[in-house]
Order: structure tokens, then sequence, then C-alpha cells
């Protein structure tokens, strides 16, 4: 009885994958998990041209995403959300960080010895996303809900992060980046970001003088990894009122010594320049 020949090579699999590697379905779901996320709440309508997926079939995304607790969906006002599993798949992100662990109460000491909103920010391509805040008990003060993202170039942590990058890292992420003026101070990669970038690295914190949001100030500090490297920024934030040239010094000398002792606790070193 002759035997038949098994066939060389990997068998070939049973799902069809686009010509990038990946599974379109999947890429759409997650596009619409992250841009609920993004919007917070939004009707059905609203998420299909967000993502630009016809209605229907973000419907059934969005129902099987329900199906497992990563949306959910409020009857009263016809709106998606998210879901409870998407908070515990998030919250697995931060326990494993240590940066964010260690960072918690370091936060919480910047904000009682500067007496302003302080935060904690990694970077995502070239934005950074908040993962952490202590607010400030003063009435008037910065807010930045957990996840909220924001153009490096435009952030107090982001131009941290961007001044403490390897060149060719930083021309990469800026050669990403589309610049938009949110105000009539923002710096942008072709007109005098570059030049502030370099009197970071010089004093060891940037300064976001209204750069986002007009009447908003922000400091901070590069906080790195076990590399030498750019892994997150700590800052502190508030009205620019209270963040002026006098007070500048002071402040970038309290979230300096805050982006010091994450780093240290955290396993990380400084460049050695």
């Amino acid at each position: 009885m002759e035997t038949q020949k098994r066939p060389r090579g990997r068998p070939k699999s049973l799902f069809k994958e686009s010509s990038a590697g990946t599974m379109q379905s999947l890429d759409r779901a997650l596009g619409v998990l992250t841009t609920v996320a993004r919007l917070e709440r939004a009707a059905l309508s609203d998420l299909a041209r967000e993502v630009e997926v016809p209605t229907a079939t973000t419907h059934r995304i969005l129902v099987t995403l329900q199906k497992h607790g990563f949306v959910t969906f409020d009857d009263e006002r016809q709106e998606w959300m998210i879901g409870i599993e998407a908070y515990r798949t998030g919250a697995s992100f931060l326990r494993r960080n240590s940066v964010l662990e260690i960072g918690r109460p370091v936060l919480r000491r910047l904000m009682q010895d500067s007496g302003e909103t302080a935060n904690l920010a990694v970077p995502d391509g070239a934005e950074v996303v908040f993962v952490g805040q202590v607010e400030t008990l003063n009435p008037i003060r910065a807010f930045f809900p957990p996840g909220a993202r924001t153009p490096m170039y435009a952030s107090g942590t982001g131009k941290a992060i961007l001044a403490a990058m390897r060149e060719e890292r930083l021309t990469k992420v800026l050669g990403a980046t589309k610049p938009i003026p949110f105000t009539q101070n923002t710096r942008l990669p072709d007109s005098g970001l570059l030049k502030d970038l370099a009197q970071t690295r010089q004093r060891g914190w940037s300064h976001d003088h209204e750069e986002r949001y007009e009447g908003m100030s922000c400091i901070g500090a590069a906080i790195y990894n076990d590399r030498a490297e750019p892994c997150a920024g700590i800052s502190v934030s508030g009205p620019t009122v209270r963040f002026n040239t006098i007070r500048a010094p002071e402040l970038g000398a309290l979230v300096t010594s805050a982006a010091l002792e994450i780093t240290r606790l955290s396993g990380g070193r400084f460049p050695e320049d």
C-alpha cells in the first residue's frame, strides 16, 4: 500500500488575513473600541462615521463588544460607552508598569509641595497619554481625565520626553507629527520647537506656556527606563497666573526631583551626559 507523503512547510491557515498580515475584522473592532474610549459616549451613527465603517457593521461590532463587557449601551440616551472589561484590561497595564505604580505616592507629594495638579503621562507614538493624576484642592485647577491624549509638542510632559530623546528618535517622532497651532503660543517643529527643546535639555524641565490651552500652563520632566531612554513624564499644571517666570524655576526643581526619584526607584538610569 502506497503511503502518502506529508506536504512540507506550514499548513495553510483556516483564517484569511489581509495583505498587511492583520485581521480586518479585528482591526475594525479595535478601531471602534478605541473610538468609543476617545469620544467617551457616542451614538451609533456618529461612531460609524468616525471609524468609516458601515452602520450595520459597526452595530454588529458593538454588540459583540457589549457581549464581552468592553462597551455598554445607555438605553435612555441611545449612546454607547466604555464597559467594565475595558477598564480591567487597562488596569492590568497599570499594575504591570512599575513607573506608574511607584509614581502614585510621588505624584501626591508633588501636588502637596507645589499646590498644583500633578500628572503622569506615557508616550504613545507622537502623543502622550495621561495615566495618573492627583488634583490640587485649589478651586481653579487643571484636569486631564485618565486616557486623555495630547500631541507631544503641545504638552509639558510631551516636550520633556521629546527633549530627552536621542536625535534619530526625535526626528522620527516629529516626522510622524501633523502639527496644529492650538493657540498663538504653540511651538511647532518648524517654528520655535527645536530651540525650546534645547532650552529644556539645558535646564532639565520643560515649560508649556499656554501652548495647548489658553490660560493654562504646565511644567514637566522626563522619567527614564533602564536603557536611559525616556519612558514617561511627570508634570504640574494649572492657571498661567500661578506659573509666572519667578515661580517657574521653583516648580521646575520640584518636578525634576520627582522625575529623578521615580527613575531611580523603578530601576531606570539617566543618560551619561
